[in-house]
């Protein structure tokens, strides 16, 4: 049996506190993103999307994630080199008090991958992704509703 291997599975985490949402910007060797994502990142092979955003954001901020609901669910073609598309899960994070001093330095992924680490404006920055800008995440996150799929792979293939 041959299995699909050109979608990157990724987990992200909205960790929004105050009206605002931890999001960061990624060192690209000298140079550093011009816009803000939120934190996550790929699965490792066999491993659960829980277990993955825990790990991730342990690497990045140091932090022990306690998990919450599945948020929004997104779908688009990878610019990721031997992927063709990527998908990738948003969680919310139950525990946001515990993000709020983050030291990169003292992180085991951190430092090396990210230049910023902090809570912004999700309206007032440039945030990828996009729908993250305007979407009502009080909404998503205090209310127990069906988790929002984003379809970019069909509408950009459809041009």
């Amino acid at each position: 049996m041959e299995y699909y291997t050109g979608r990157r599975v990724n987990v992200r985490a909205i960790i929004y506190k105050n009206g605002k949402l931890l999001a960061v910007k990624h060192k690209h060797g000298e140079d550093i993103s011009h816009y803000y994502a939120v934190p996550g990142g790929g699965l490792d092979p066999h491993e659960s999307l829980v277990d993955g955003l825990a790990r991730e954001l342990r690497e990045e901020t140091g932090i022990n994630a306690v998990i919450g609901n599945l948020l929004f669910i997104q779908q688009f073609p990878s610019a990721h080199a031997g992927y063709a598309e990527e998908l990738e899960f948003f969680f919310t994070v139950k525990n946001p008090d515990d993000f709020t001093n983050i030291d990169l330095e003292t992180t085991s992924h951190g430092a090396e991958e990210l230049a910023v680490c902090e809570f912004v404006d999700p309206a007032s920055v440039t945030l990828y992704p996009e729908f993250l800008q305007s979407i009502d995440l009080v909404d998503y996150i205090n209310n127990d509703r069906p988790a929002l799929v984003i379809d970019n792979l069909h509408e950009i293939h459809k041009n």
